[in-house]
């Protein structure tokens, strides 16, 4: 996270105060470190849920990222729609003033997520007069009012005049806003410079998105046998079956938050899929056969030298995304569910065969599934430049992925500590193999 902070706001110089907005030039922006705290350590995975935790643990696990953002001038912090031990982040006074602005030093604002102060109360938006000054006297400082922001401003107004929010939270929050506002440089330079809109998606960005495809790609099993590895494929195959929904398709490779909320299936944006890069790295005497959907009919070619079968999740954003099976599968244009994992399984029955998993997170793989294949990928969401798996998968570079989370063997086993004595992952916190054993 800190990397990401820098790469957008520029490296703070040394002897930059501790815990002040830094911005370098207009050729930066402020960054936002987000979502405070805990959001990813919620009971079960559930979004917008509970993070049940001593503070001890809240502060050694959890705040840890964020005091690296905060000593490399990250701009703003935003609260989490979720709890800590029941409490609303968005309303928690002890963490978004006493911890993160006076013990973490943080001199940025806090920013609501989008109708965060919305979800305070339940039915949603109900008694929102009292939710705006839990949320503000918690230490909110911009409030993200995605619609009815005269009903905002009115009603703020009101909990001021009424001594209801004291006037020195609101010096203190404009006091925050306009250091950074004055920090990006927003007064001299009010808008973005146009100039630069040629740079967006420009061949050095692409390139640097391959390479970062590359780079976390993870390699999970090649070979049945360890001493014959299916990988890396042979460029000059004769003739290679790509099979499965993720193998054409940049909405899948991109995932949600891509255009839109959720994301969607299909030619999204710019970019290169899986079956494109395949076919720019084979060479030419190389046939490809490709089949979204998988038939009888192909199955009974002969002479593939290896199948590529492409599959995993559907786009998805936040609670759409909340998922108590984690198996492998899509939906058809009727609305059926087709399992990926019977498509593996045919094709692998049959043909030497590549799994291509597609996925934000670890997905079910199951004992028949792994015996069966010859070489599992994992992708997770590649984004718009599938050339970058192609590199590796055909060998003009190794794997150098590893697993960044641990992957279960079963739902059942959820949530999985690595440092738990009853650890029995199918593939442990690390994990990634390479070409090169050395």
């Amino acid at each position: 996270m800190t990397s990401i902070v820098a790469g957008l706001q520029g490296q703070p110089p040394p002897g930059h105060p501790k815990g002040y907005p830094f911005v370098a030039g207009r050729n930066n922006v402020i960054a936002c470190a987000k979502h405070f705290v805990g959001d990813g350590g919620t009971d079960k995975g559930v979004n917008e849920g509970n993070t049940i935790c001593p503070y001890d643990d809240l502060e050694r696990i959890h705040m840890a990222p964020y005091l690296d953002c905060i000593s490399q001038g990250v701009s703003t912090v935003m609260a989490s729609y979720s709890s800590w031990n029941g409490s609303q982040l968005h309303s928690d006074r002890y963490l978004l003033t006493e911890v993160l602005k006076n013990k973490l030093g943080f001199k940025g604002f806090v920013i609501s997520d989008w109708e965060g102060l919305d979800r305070l109360i339940r039915p949603r938006g109900s008694e929102y007069e009292g939710c705006i000054s839990l949320a503000i006297n918690a230490g909110i400082d911009m409030v993200m009012v995605p619609f009815d922001y005269k009903q905002f401003m009115k009603k703020l107004k009101h909990l001021v005049e009424s001594g209801k929010v004291p006037m020195d939270r609101i010096n203190d929050a404009v006091e925050r806003i306009l250091r950074v506002k004055f920090v990006a440089g927003l007064f001299e330079h009010p808008f973005s410079d146009r100039s630069l809109l040629d740079t967006v998606g420009c061949k050095s960005h692409r390139e640097l998105a391959r390479e970062a495809v590359r780079k976390s790609l993870v390699l999970l099993k090649n070979g049945k046998d360890s001493s014959k590895p299916l990988l890396p494929l042979d460029k000059n195959a004769k003739r290679i079956l790509v099979v499965g929904s993720h193998a054409d398709d940049l909405g899948f490779q991109c995932g949600g938050w891509t255009g839109t909320w959720h994301g969607s299936g299909g030619r999204i944006t710019v970019g290169t899929t899986i079956l494109e890069a395949i076919k720019e790295a084979v060479g030419d005497v190389t046939e490809i056969i490709y089949k979204k959907d998988l038939s009888t009919e192909t199955l009974s070619w002969q002479d593939f030298s290896f199948a590529i079968v492409a599959v995993g999740e559907e786009p998805y954003a936040e609670f759409t995304g909340d998922n108590s099976v984690l198996v492998i599968e899509r939906t058809d244009a009727s609305g059926k569910k087709i399992e990926g994992i019977d498509v593996i399984s045919t094709v692998a029955d049959r043909i030497p065969t590549l799994v291509i998993l597609i996925s934000g997170r670890p997905l079910v793989l199951e004992p028949r599934l792994l015996q069966k294949v010859d070489a599992l990928v994992t992708a997770w969401l590649p984004g718009s430049e599938g050339g970058g798996i192609a590199d590796v998968i055909f060998g003009d570079f190794d794997f150098e992925g590893r697993l960044p989370v641990t992957w279960f063997k079963t739902v059942q086993q959820l949530p999985l500590n690595s440092q738990s004595n009853a650890y029995d992952p199918l593939y442990p916190l690390g994990f990634g193999l390479t070409y090169n054993k050395k």
